[in-house]
């Protein structure tokens, strides 16, 4: 759907200032790159990467910082958090279409389910008894909801959405194809070799304005839930084991696996690839940096990371072979600082 906007309703909106009066009217439709922005067209400029396009953008106007204003050649929306500023365009400029309300004909709704008259429910999607679907709900294509779920109201599923039994999804929340949510954890008892399974008693609680990326798992709880709060966004393909908790406005970033009954706190960020052990705690406002493993608890905020930079193979090995020794290397030290002091007496 079109989007039309003056620039001087855009900044309002965005909570920018416009720098140029005189392009007050000029009439916005789109949002695109620095370097291929057109004359009805914003940009946004929050990466001193890009200085060379924001110095030869056609754009209509850029956003971007006070500090980065000399570097725009054309009317400039200026605020703190350029790329916040982005974010509130590209949404208010792209809005997300609407879909029809109702029960899709070939989707199929238990008689003890209860869906709201607003809500949307696509093709080939199952409904389960005891499940509440609130106003204005969306449920793709092939999803399946299991029994006694709670869909908060405006939430968002993709196509092949899975929840399982008893799952809790809060307002507001958008959920990406493939996700499953609600599977049992990995509990398992060894009875002389042999696996025992341990029946997983909890469930998934998520709170308001949370996001799952495609093809994330979160697993249900063994005895107590596993929570993820408000605000969370998750990136696709992570993995979350049972009774993990997730505090607010954390942000977790693609392939990520979070083993079992690990809380991490509030505002974390998490790069990909970080694999974080299970039974720890990570105190709130922790970065941990890609690619890192998490092998014991974080009790203090901060930036934290693990693991070599890549290098060249052969410089690699030589390296991890002197690695293996610096336990060795370590004693023939302290014993020459002790043979110094001895000497120096």
């Amino acid at each position: 759907m079109m989007v039309s906007i003056s620039l001087a309703q855009l900044a309002i909106q965005i909570g920018a200032q416009l720098n140029d009066t005189n392009a007050s009217e000029v009439n916005i439709s789109g949002i695109a790159s620095l370097r291929q922005a057109t004359a009805h067209e914003v940009s946004f400029f929050s990466n001193r990467l890009y200085r060379d396009d924001l110095t030869q953008t056609q754009a209509a106007a850029v956003i971007v910082s006070q500090k980065d204003l000399s570097y725009s050649p054309v009317p400039a929306l200026v605020m703190d958090n350029p790329y916040l500023g982005y974010a509130h365009a590209a949404r208010l400029l792209n809005p997300i279409p609407k879909s029809y309300v109702g029960v899709h004909p070939t989707a199929w709704v238990s008689p003890d389910a209860h869906v709201a008259e607003t809500a949307s429910i696509g093709a080939q999607a199952v409904i389960e008894a005891g499940t509440h679907i609130h106003e204005h709900v969306e449920v793709g294509a092939g999803c399946v909801i299991g029994r006694d779920v709670r869909l908060g109201a405006h939430s968002h599923l993709a196509a092949n959405v899975t929840l399982y039994a008893q799952t809790q999804i809060g307002q507001r929340c958008v959920i990406h194809s493939g996700a499953v949510i609600g599977a049992d954890g990995f509990g398992l008892a060894n009875n002389k070799g042999q696996w025992v399974k341990v029946p997983q008693l909890g469930k998934v609680s998520i709170g308001d304005d949370v996001e799952i990326g495609a093809n994330t798992t979160i697993d249900r709880g063994a005895l107590e839930d596993t929570i993820i709060s408000n605000g969370v966004k998750l990136d696709n393909q992570i993995q979350i084991a049972h009774n993990v908790f997730i505090g607010e406005h954390t942000a977790i970033a693609g392939c990520v696996g979070i083993a079992g009954s690990t809380h991490i706190g509030r505002c974390c960020m998490i790069a990909g690839g970080v694999g974080i052990v299970g039974h720890i705690e990570i105190a709130d406002n922790v970065q941990v940096t890609g690619g890192s493993i998490v092998l014991q608890s974080i009790t203090e905020s901060g930036i934290y990371s693990s693991g070599t930079p890549l290098e060249l193979s052969q410089r690699w090995r030589r390296n991890f072979h002197q690695f293996k020794h610096l336990n060795d290397i370590a004693k023939c030290v302290q014993t020459l600082k002790n043979n110094s002091k001895f000497s120096s007496t």
